[in-house]
């Protein structure tokens, strides 16, 4: 069987449009690598009060609603419609990591914590930890030794400090009016 030179046509033309079909989904595969390994940066987003395990452990019934934003700091969420309950919700939106997000409920019968409820609240150094795992992983020392300072020339010497300061020089004996004299 012999074909005819526009078959032969819509034969190449068919043969290729099935190699550029295939070829798509190999060039969108590729694409698809890149774009997973080139990623633009994403903006840290922490929104809500935070609200620690020990916190939480110092909630008592009965407790004024003076004493729990004392301890917990004023609530993210408080509604006209729920006078009675409020909401502590805390986001944490991070590149790498999944999004992470506590909400602690309480309510008060009056002024008057009755009873709350809401997520497993991590502590505050698992929270750091977690924080860090992130960025690096090590804590910083926050506090420098007595040898740091010495060694810094920051901390001054025993004789030092043993002298008393010389008192702060006398204030200037007058100033100038604030207001006119005569009205």
């Amino acid at each position: 069987m012999r074909l005819s030179p526009s078959s032969l046509t819509r034969c190449g033309l068919v043969f290729a449009a099935c190699a550029a079909a295939a070829g798509c989904g190999s060039v969108d595969a590729v694409s698809h690598r890149i774009t997973d390994a080139i990623t633009p940066y994403r903006v840290e987003v922490v929104q809500g009060n935070f609200v620690s395990r020990e916190q939480v452990d110092q909630l008592k019934p009965g407790m004024t609603r003076q004493q729990v934003r004392e301890l917990l700091g004023t609530p993210l969420v408080t509604d006209i419609f729920h006078a009675q309950r409020w909401d502590y919700v805390f986001t944490l939106r991070r590149q790498g990591v999944p999004d992470q997000a506590r909400r602690l409920t309480l309510y008060f019968q009056g002024d008057a914590l009755q009873r709350f409820d809401g997520d497993t609240m991590p502590s505050e150094t698992e929270f750091i930890a977690a924080i860090n795992k992130r960025r690096g992983g090590k804590i910083p020392q926050l506090e420098a030794t007595e040898e740091q300072l010495e060694r810094a020339g920051s901390k001054p010497s025993t004789e030092a400090r043993a002298q008393p300061a010389e008192p702060p020089p006398a204030p200037a004996a007058s100033y100038p009016p604030l207001e006119p004299t005569t009205r």
